[in-house]
């Protein structure tokens, strides 16, 4: 992909006083970095301001915020911890994730950079000490002083693509959410490659809110609005952590962090739409971006407040999605013999006869927990009238709800031996038809005296090993692993023993 360079007129400095440093001795602050003046540059000569090793004890996950987004992970193992006069690598901040990128040291070595994060006002880059590099060695590649190339590889670039195409929709979108429907955006977050991204809003929006909203966007994206960014030196009397609020009333951005101390105020303008304080990258102009909004929010509820989320996605991302979508509705229409316009009527064709084919189920499972429960009553009632009924019975079944076909035959047994004074203990037990170690195998105790009910239980758990529990005149549980003719006559033992 050819990109053309960054319009001279991107970066604007508005402060007289402000100026790029060429003191290759001290770091520029971020906020003004090569990344955010030039964010179509992808590679940079620069100097090494400082390093110290780092110790990675074991791999450090991407870090779990509220917000779902993509960090990338340290590698055990020692780590340089840099600081360059100037980068073409993003530090993480404004909701976007960090850059990776590469070094390349005085000697020609190239080496990884991992993470680059923002520390104070200072870029750190975070990079990987080969297995074969000793840390001295790599300490002396990058002593303060000397010189280093820092850029962007194909996929380190791709990456960066990414980031931007979605910052950039997310300004728009948020500004025409706002301005046109009156609803700030609360947070957004942009999520790991191919996920869509989401702007949190306070309420769920109609499906016609969506598109007028998409329509607008699309319009202006096709307009082929630029994008430019206006850089001035922070007032240091102001508390510049508060969100700033426009004379419409209208808050805009968030605050600075409170740990920033890079001194610049820095605001990413799409002309004629939106100005919003931001540390990200962006794209030079809305060409291109191509902007598309899922058709529906999902509601968020909290103790207090309740909101919702609207997903998008952008550039390359859509790209992907349309392509995933067409594979997926494809597949699908192979499956179900038909063409692609036809996939919703005949997905709505077999939901009904699944419904209906589940209801036959349930009726046939129903008759047939009666006809067993009226097996077990023809031998209660054939059984010696002065002593306690027990029976035990096994079923090899695959059903998905096989508790709950037990639990209908001993439903169905207790019907029919409620008007009888005699007393019963009845277990009954299910088992896969597959032969597995991880089968689960249920077991059912019903019985009309608790205390033998909650004996059995106990019995079950010594013998067999089974877990479970319940209230008399009632217990379940299931046992692990095969279920083998043996247990059958333990299960006869238990209940002679009672």
């Amino acid at each position: 992909m050819v990109v053309a360079p960054t319009p001279q007129d991107y970066h604007r400095i508005l402060s007289p006083t402000l100026k790029i440093n060429t003191d290759a001795t001290l770091s520029l602050p971020v906020g003004i970095l090569a990344c955010q003046r030039d964010p179509l540059l992808r590679v940079l000569e620069t100097t090494v301001v400082s390093v110290i090793l780092s110790q990675q004890t074991s791999s450090t996950p991407a870090k779990k915020a509220k917000k779902a987004v993509l960090a990338p992970t340290l590698p055990a193992g020692p780590i340089l911890e840099v600081i360059l006069h100037d980068t073409v690598i993003f530090p993480e901040g404004g909701g976007q994730p960090s850059d990776t990128g590469v070094l390349r040291s005085k000697d020609g070595s190239t080496w990884t950079v991992a993470q680059c994060k923002r520390h104070g006002g200072h870029a750190v880059h975070y990079v990987v000490v080969p297995s074969n590099v000793t840390s001295d060695a790599a300490i002396e590649q990058f002593a303060s002083g000397t010189a280093v190339t820092a850029s962007l590889d194909q996929a380190d670039w791709d990456r960066r693509w990414d980031h931007m195409s979605l910052h950039t929709s997310q300004h728009l979108l948020s500004a025409l959410l706002e301005t046109r429907l009156n609803l700030p955006t609360l947070s957004w977050s942009l999520t790991a490659y191919p996920s869509p991204c989401y702007v949190e809003i306070p309420r769920g929006m109609e499906p016609e809110e969506v598109q007028s909203i998409q329509d607008e966007a699309n319009r202006l994206v096709y307009e082929g609005h630029n994008v430019h960014v206006e850089v001035q030196e922070l007032d240091q009397d102001q508390d510049h952590s508060k969100v700033i609020t426009l004379e419409s009333g209208r808050a805009v951005g968030k605050g600075l962090p409170s740990d920033y101390t890079g001194g610049v105020k820095r605001v990413v303008v799409i002309e004629g739409v939106d100005s919003n304080p931001c540390c990200g990258t962006h794209m030079p102009s809305l060409k291109n971006l191509q902007l598309f909004i899922f058709p529906h929010t999902d509601a968020l509820s909290r103790s207090n407040t309740t909101s919702a989320r609207l997903y998008f996605v952008a550039g390359p991302r859509l790209i992907t999605h349309l392509t995933s979508s067409h594979n997926l509705l494809t597949a699908t229409s192979t499956t179900l013999s038909c063409g692609a316009p036809l996939v919703p009527e005949r997905v709505a064709q077999l939901s009904d006869e699944r419904r209906r084919a589940d209801k036959r189920v349930q009726d046939t499972e129903s008759e047939l927990a009666q006809l067993v429960a009226q097996g077990i009553f023809t031998d209660f009632s054939a059984s010696p009238e002065n002593q306690v009924f027990k029976k035990h019975i096994h079923r090899t079944d695959d059903a998905s709800n096989t508790l709950g076909f037990l639990s209908a035959i001993g439903l169905a047994f207790d019907n029919l031996a409620k008007e009888s004074v005699r007393d019963y203990l009845l277990v009954l037990s299910s088992s896969p038809s597959a032969s597995s170690q991880t089968n689960s195998n249920v077991v059912v105790v019903l019985g009309s005296i608790g205390d033998l009910v909650k004996s059995t239980g106990e019995a079950l758990k010594a013998e067999l090993g089974a877990k479970g529990g319940g209230k008399p005149p009632r217990w379940s549980g299931k046992t692990i692993g095969v279920w083998k003719e043996s247990m059958n006559s333990k299960m006869e033992s238990i209940l002679t023993a009672l």
